[in-house]
């Protein structure tokens, strides 16, 4: 075979094989004009459960400076939003901690929509507990698997009398740590039904973290004769919810937000030197984003 003969078959081939991949992409591109991808948008938005604390360990390291980081925008912009930051107080405050795993049958998911298919999106609340007894007593019960719906209980996090921050639920699942209760706030009242057969409750949009009750106050239901929290639970308390980025106006008790009137816990919380920790371990900080 001459030269010329080879390379015009070569040129031939090289040319067919062109021509079979504009059909392709000219076929894929019809396709995708027919079935444009579906933005995330238009799906119901779901709690950004990124804005609850999330799991801080030992072994994590914290750069000082880190804290004092503020988000810029490379871009000019004219809209400034706010945003939280922890603090030197935070980084140096090192709380213990444990992991204890929770039987499934005691948390589920978060969801997007209630029991009617109604699209939900309420802003994230913390709600604070108390645990009426133990701390080892409370997590045992959540590591017992239960059948019984009405009986099924978790909170995402407990603090122990010492200050240990025992990490339970993680914080994009839904715990079950207030039945029948409804969230009175500025932006009025929310409460979400996800179960037809159990009353609405503040579960699919809240963050349930619990103080060990002090073992003299054991079914104690007053605040005469509750002894109170210990210093280590208020920093531990105020360390770990300064890592969210919830409103102090949406962090609540367990009694504010119960609607079986039963509820009244936590017994003999000092707010005021709650809110005053949470300001020292977070700071507000503006932020900047491009207007519409």
């Amino acid at each position: 075979m001459r030269f010329t003969d080879w390379a015009t078959r070569v040129l031939l081939i090289s040319l067919m094989f062109m021509a079979l991949i504009v059909v392709l992409l000219i076929g894929r591109a019809t396709k995708l004009q027919h079935n444009p991808i579906t933005s995330h948008t238009s799906y119901p938005r779901v709690t950004a459960w990124s804005q609850y604390p999330q799991a801080q360990f030992q072994s994590a390291k914290y750069l000082e400076n880190k804290s004092q980081v503020v988000l810029k925008s490379p871009v000019k912009t004219n809209k400034a939003v706010a945003r939280y930051i922890t603090t030197q107080a935070f980084a140096h405050y090192r709380p213990n901690y444990q992991v204890a795993s929770v039987d499934p049958s005691n948390y589920g998911e978060r969801y997007a929509q209630d029991v009617n298919g109604v699209p939900v999106n309420n802003q994230p609340i913390i709600v604070l507990h108390e645990t009426g007894y133990s701390a080892s007593s409370a997590v045992n019960f959540f590591q017992v698997a239960h059948n019984d719906e009405t009986v099924q209980a978790s909170y995402h996090a407990l603090i122990k009398l010492d200050g240990t921050v025992v990490y339970l639920v993680p914080p994009e699942k839904r715990a079950f740590g207030a039945a029948n209760s409804v969230f009175d706030g500025s932006e009025g009242v929310e409460t979400v039904q996800t179960n037809p057969h159990l009353p609405p409750s503040v579960n699919n949009f809240a963050y349930h973290v619990s103080l060990e009750t002090p073992p003299d106050s054991y079914d104690s239901s007053s605040q005469q004769t509750h002894s109170g929290y210990t210093e280590a639970q208020y920093n531990s308390l105020a360390w770990l919810i300064a890592q969210s980025q919830v409103r102090n106006d949406r962090i609540t008790t367990h009694r504010l937000v119960d609607r079986s009137g039963k509820k009244v816990d936590p017994i003999n919380f000092d707010g005021h030197k709650f809110l005053n920790l949470l300001n020292t371990y977070r700071q507000v900080r503006p932020i900047y984003r491009v207007s519409n």
